[in-house]
């Protein structure tokens, strides 16, 4: 047992000119302080202590002298020209040391700070130092310091060595015993002259005599408790669950593709293939002639009094499937590839009842190659934003490390376990699921992108003139996205803090984007945006979304300008979709939009206004595009909602904001998509089903672990530490953990929806799907 001396002083002085000075010497340091204490505060407030209470570095007895008694000299001395009464006290503590998993109670006030010895027991690697009180303030300090003496154990000092973190009620710190050569620290305890690092308000003004009582005013009460950490085996567990656990996910996909290849094997066997299989090759049967060429016939079904201009031109006769990616495929902006002798876009989209072929004439090869667009574009994207985000979480992780700062980085501290340099290993393993399931879901888009070319290089004529045509560049887009969201949410989790939050949301504003574009191409194949013009309007988002983080939170002009720029392009997006992107202002446009030359002439406000009073007026009783008009007007009142909400209550998490504005555009036009699905007399195969139901029951479940909240930079460090909690999964993860787990297990089945939602069109011709 280590013996502590601690020195208790007291003058009755409060002459700043002529301070009492205290020198105690020992034999190996020197320890001294004034009475008055003075210490400063914020904007160079000072606050005066006359009872000063210090601990002597303690001397351990050593082998070779044995036990000794401790020869300590205490000089007393001040300038003042006049008597000055003083009261010292020399005591001798019990209970220096710490013992495991018992906890210690004790009281510190600013001029009277504490620090005790802890060693560590030899079956024990890492223990974590749980600190409580029941009051908020006043606000404190705890620190790790190696034993070395002096011990800083002042506000003016206490940040010069060892670990710390500021406290209101709670605070946490893990120690691992190969950090301290000597296998023991000291656990020190100091309370701040002032809140406002914690978040309290500063005193306006000290005057008169109130020194005398401050010190009573910022007495707290506090109760340590050391702990033994994790074993090593714990984290063995927690690799493995977390694998295993999504492994489990390749293994089930491996199990359907292995059942639906026996059933097409069977059914192909017994000879009963049927336009209901999907999987029908063409004959001379069928309705399309075998002549027909595979570009022109692509989206359309031949007849006979079109037949004719729908073979003027045939890029694609005589070339195989497989060529879609040839170099010398003319990029879709180049030029129109809907035959205009044949008929104009803007009498065919403008059609009250759009069927699929319609909106699929354009020649498959140029449409597939723009939006393989999409998947090049992102990897970049991926490769430039994710390179500079890794360089500024390692230098954050290694300024925690090196200046022991920990109110550095917002970690559930209750549940932080160090791996390494990494402080918090547990945030970052948990978002492992995030890459393995979108690698997985890469997986399951390439076996359907093969399977689809197959058949196109057989001329199967379900696969050309039936179903949904397929392009896969925006699902292996969003497997990127989702992979990468993995990676991200792993970096900000290094260091979770305010300067980084965006890392985390960034990729989740593009897979939210790219899955609402997504459900929009699956019956508007031909007039989808293009991948530029869709990632620039993303990285307008996450521009917005940095201003937000940085203006957001007090700046009513930003949230004024923010509501109308959402509102406006709300507005403008509606129009598009509405009128099937043919609403022009400047360009010669057709029967909805403003017909004008390519050079705007003062007529346009009359055309304007003509076209204002035909479709809202004249027509006002009954929107010539009735089911659109249901689905813009409830988009643009929840949209509108939202403008009015961040304008009038202004959250401080506005990315979190924005984020909430994609999730509920893209569950709205999901939920619109399913409902007219139904109401055409369409049907959900039982794999898209029970995908819908999985997805709803895993986000469900996600959601409410997501809204447990383990921190928030929002507040001071201090503050949130008040919403740390202990591990409750393996004794490794915590709620935002399993949320990790939930989300990423959630997206991947949201993805398969999108996947597997028009499975039961394989056997429809493309001029019987109505489009909305």
């Amino acid at each position: 047992q280590v013996d502590a001396v601690r020195v208790y002083v007291n003058s009755s002085s409060e002459n700043l000119q002529y301070p009492v000075l205290f020198v105690v010497r020992q034999q190996k340091g020197v320890l001294s302080w004034q009475v008055p204490l003075i210490f400063r505060g914020l904007y160079q407030r000072t606050y005066n202590y006359q009872e000063v209470s210090r601990t002597l570095c303690p001397s351990e007895p050593t082998p070779e002298t044995g036990p000794s008694d401790q020869i300590i000299f205490v000089d007393v001395s001040s300038m003042a020209p006049f008597n000055i009464t003083y009261e010292l006290l020399v005591t001798r503590l019990e209970n220096f040391q710490l013992e495991t998993n018992k906890a210690f109670n004790f009281t510190a006030s600013p001029s009277q700070p504490q620090y005790f010895l802890y060693k560590f027991p030899e079956d024990v690697d890492s223990v974590i130092i749980k600190v409580v009180s029941d009051a908020v303030y006043p606000c404190s300090v705890v620190s790790v310091q190696d034993i070395v003496c002096p011990v800083y154990d002042l506000d003016h000092n206490v940040e010069f060595n060892g670990v710390y973190q500021s406290m209101t009620k709670q605070a946490a710190i893990t120690v691992q015993r190969k950090d301290f050569p000597g296998e023991q620290f000291f656990i020190v305890f100091v309370i701040k002259p002032e809140d406002y690092a914690c978040g309290g308000s500063v005193p306006s003004s000290i005057h008169g005599n109130v020194n005398r009582t401050w010190n009573l005013q910022r007495t707290k009460n506090l109760q340590v408790t050391i702990v033994p950490s994790i074993k090593k085996s714990v984290y063995v567990q927690a690799m493995f669950f977390s694998f295993l656990s999504f492994l489990s996910f390749y293994l089930g996909s491996v199990v359907v593709a292995f059942v639906h290849y026996i059933r097409v094997r069977r059914k192909a066997s017994a000879g009963r293939l049927s336009p209901e299989d999907g999987s029908g090759i063409m004959t001379s049967s069928h309705p399309i002639t075998t002549s027909t060429p595979e570009g022109s016939s692509y989206g359309a079904i031949d007849e006979s009094s079109s037949s004719g201009g729908r073979q003027l031109s045939s890029p694609e006769r005589g070339l195989p499937a497989g060529s879609d990616t040839d170099s010398s495929v003319e990029e879709e902006s180049d030029f129109d590839t809907m035959p205009e002798i044949e008929s104009d876009k803007n009498v065919i989209r403008t059609k009250v009842f759009l069927y699929l072929s319609d909106l699929s004439r354009k020649d498959r090869r140029i449409v597939s190659k723009k939006y393989k667009i999409y998947f090049w574009n992102i990897i970049t994207i991926a490769v430039f934003y994710a390179l500079p985000v890794i360089q500024l979480v390692i230098t954050y992780q290694t300024v925690v490390n090196v200046t022991g700062n920990q109110d550095i980085c917002y970690y559930n501290f209750l549940c932080a376990h160090p791996l390494g340099v990494l402080s918090a290993f547990n945030n970052i393993l948990s978002n492992v699921g995030h890459m393995l399931l979108g690698f997985l879901f890469l997986l399951i888009v390439l076996r359907r992108d093969i399977l689809h070319r197959r058949a196109m290089e057989m001329k199967d004529v379900y696969t050309l003139d039936y179903g949904i045509p397929k392009h896969f560049g925006l699902f292996y887009a969003m497997g990127i996205a989702l992979m990468m969201e993995g990676v991200l949410s792993a970096c900000y989790h290094v260091c979770p803090n305010y300067s980084n939050f965006q890392f985390d949301t960034s990729f989740m504003y593009m897979i939210a984007g790219l899955c609402m574009l997504k459900l929009y191409q699956t019956r508007h194949p031909d007039i989808n945006a293009s991948a530029y013009s869709a990632y620039a309007s993303f990285a307008v988002v996450i521009c917005l979304a940095v201003l937000g983080v940085v203006f957001g939170k007090n700046d009513m002009w930003f949230w004024v300008i923010f509501s109308m720029i959402h509102v406006f392009a709300s507005l403008a997006l509606s129009t598009q979709i509405y009128y099937m992107g043919r609403f022009k202002i400047v360009q010669s446009a057709g029967c909805s939009g403003f017909l004008s030359s390519p050079l705007a002439d003062l007529g346009i406000f009359r055309r304007a206004a003509m076209v204002l009073y035909t479709d809202c007026i004249q027509q006002c009783s009954r929107p010539m595009y009735m089911d659109r008009m249901v689905l813009l007007i409830v988009g643009n009142l929840v949209n509108w909602s939202f403008a009015i909400f961040g304008l009038v209550y202004r959250p401080r998490d506005f990315a979190s904001y924005i984020l909430g504005i994609f999730i509920c555009n893209l569950l709205l036009y999901l939920a619109f998509y399913i409902i007219m699905k139904l109401r055409s007399s369409e049907k959900l195969l039982p794999i898209p089903l029970f995908c819908i139901v999985a997805t709803a029951v895993v986000w469900a479940a996600a959601l409410y672990f997501f809204f447990q909240t383990l921190s928030s930079w929002e507040e001071t460090p201090a503050e949130s530490r008040e919403k740390n909690r202990p591990c409750i999964l393996l004794g490794f993860f915590d709620d935002h953990d399993v949320w990790h787990f939930l989300s990423a297990a959630a997206l991947f089945f949201s993805f398969l929806v999108l996947l597997t939602l028009d499975d039961d069109l394989d056997a429809v011709r493309r001029d019987k799907i109505p489009v909305f």
